[in-house]
């Protein structure tokens, strides 16, 4: 009884966890002792964590009790977060899963941690990644593979994989991801989640100068706390280069609200020669005849202007431009000697730099009229319904001995990464499992700037079909 005890609790919605603890009702320290616990008991077969701050968050949230009956507290007083570890967190050690990097301990947080703190997170620990956030499975080399919570065969994706299986385990009350290609929306789509890839701008990626299709993001059970995280972590920081405009009003107040009848076009159709499997197929139908009943206008396209990545063969591929950018980051000193990565990941680096500067110049170049014609599309509807990625998970350890197969995994993500490049908000909804028990999630995309609109018919999808009360099997 102690243990299903514990399990409602750990998946109580992270707004109602800050409602009990500022009623008393709750304690910042059992609470964060419970999460601890599950960790200890769970995380051995799971691997989310790479790293556990236990003495850190017991201490934060001994100040944390201290404070209750304060005056305005902040929203999320003493609510244990778990986050990437692709994301600085000063104190505690951020390794970016890249051996080279295991003794890292950053001297000052990420703004967006900074932010987190002052919504009155406490941080758990920091979340298995694939090194430098290289791929859509988590099996790092230097700190082991990561398991999805629903079926431990099977990995949680990437690369917020280690967010979205600690997130989905119970293992903390809303997590952090970060997403600059599918990065949030995968994991949270096969962990059953609900994720938010906010529009480029809305979060910034301080201390980073830039981050043109990076975003930190959501992570959580609820289209509530998503939408309350995210006005957490949202806003201008000094030396952004780009930045959102200002929400109406927060995002928190936009569930619930009637969306209207909506405009929605949806596919299963990704570029020609790439199948996308049937549960997929069938969770995106599924929800557009959901949709329809709600009142919305729904349409099937076969042919969008994102269809097929970005299909003009001038450009030069994804996988190079992140190869390219991540060989700056080693001649700038802020990643190790291309010799102490993995090898799929020096893989990445060598087709970098045989990338010219012109190759790059051409694809920003290309991708820029792309994003015209993407962003085009919205002009006719409101929400783009797609799968969130082709395939179903790959199993743990498949790509172990043979990294350079990874690359194939890049006709997998065919729905994601446009997105990115648009900078468009876009969100991964729970809608079913698969024949190995595995959830299956859509993905919503809206236009530019406009989280409300996705916010509110998320929360319109979550009245009509529930996925909150769906835990794994190990819980």
């Amino acid at each position: 009884m102690a243990d299903a005890l514990d399990a409602d609790l750990a998946y109580t919605p992270a707004l109602e966890l800050a409602r009990r603890i500022r009623a008393r009702e709750l304690s910042p320290v059992e609470l964060v002792e419970l999460y601890l616990r599950r960790i200890e008991r769970y995380d051995p077969l799971l691997n989310s964590f790479i790293t556990v701050a236990a003495d850190q968050a017991l201490a934060a949230a001994r100040l944390a009790e201290k404070r209750i009956g304060e005056p305005d507290l902040p929203p999320f007083h003493g609510v244990p977060v778990s986050i990437k570890d692709l994301i600085d967190t000063a104190g505690i050690r951020t390794t970016y899963a890249t051996a080279a990097w295991k003794e890292r301990v950053p001297k000052t947080d990420a703004a967006v941690v900074t932010k987190l703190k002052t919504a009155g997170f406490i941080v758990l620990g920091k979340n298995n990644t694939p090194e430098f956030a290289g791929g859509i499975y988590t099996e790092p080399l230097a700190y082991g593979a990561c398991r999805n919570p629903w079926n431990p065969a099977f990995s949680p994706g990437g690369s917020s994989g280690g967010s979205g299986s600690s997130q989905a385990a119970g293992l903390c009350a809303i997590a952090l991801g970060g997403d600059d290609g599918g990065s949030i929306r995968i994991p949270s789509g096969w962990c059953g989640l609900f994720g938010v890839k906010p529009s480029r701008g809305r979060v910034s990626a301080a201390p980073d100068p830039a981050a043109l299709y990076y975003t930190p993001g959501p992570m959580a059970h609820s289209v509530a706390d998503a939408a309350a995280m995210l006005d957490a972590i949202s806003g201008y920081v000094t030396g952004d280069w780009w930045w959102a405009p200002s929400p109406a009003r927060s995002f928190l107040d936009e569930v619930g609200e009637d969306p209207g009848q909506l405009r929605i076009a949806f596919t299963t159709t990704g570029a020609d020669g790439v199948d996308v499997v049937p549960a997929n197929v069938v969770a995106v139908h599924d929800t557009a005849h959901l949709l329809e009943g709600l009142g919305h206008t729904v349409e099937e396209v076969t042919d969008w202007p994102g269809r097929g990545l970005f299909p003009d063969d001038r450009a030069v591929p994804l996988h190079v431009i992140y190869g390219a950018y991540l060989a700056a980051k080693i001649d700038l000193g802020v990643a190790p000697p291309v010799e102490t990565l993995e090898p799929g990941q020096q893989l990445l680096v060598d087709l970098g730099r045989q990338a010219k500067a012109t190759d790059l110049v051409v694809a920003d170049r290309l991708s820029a009229e792309t994003c015209r014609e993407v962003v085009a599309f919205f002009d006719r509807y409101d929400v783009f319904l797609t799968p969130v990625i082709a395939t179903q998970p790959s199993r743990v350890g498949e790509f172990a001995e043979h990294p350079e197969n990874s690359l194939r995994l890049m006709s997998a993500i065919q729905f994601t990464p446009q997105f990115s490049v648009t900078g468009q908000p876009a969100v991964s909804v729970p809608c079913r499992l698969d024949d190995d028990g595995i959830p299956v999630g859509v993905q919503l995309v809206g236009r530019p700037a406009d989280e409300a609109t996705l916010f509110r018919v998320s929360r319109q999808l979550e009245l009509a079909s529930p996925w909150a009360g769906r835990r794994p099997a190990l819980t």
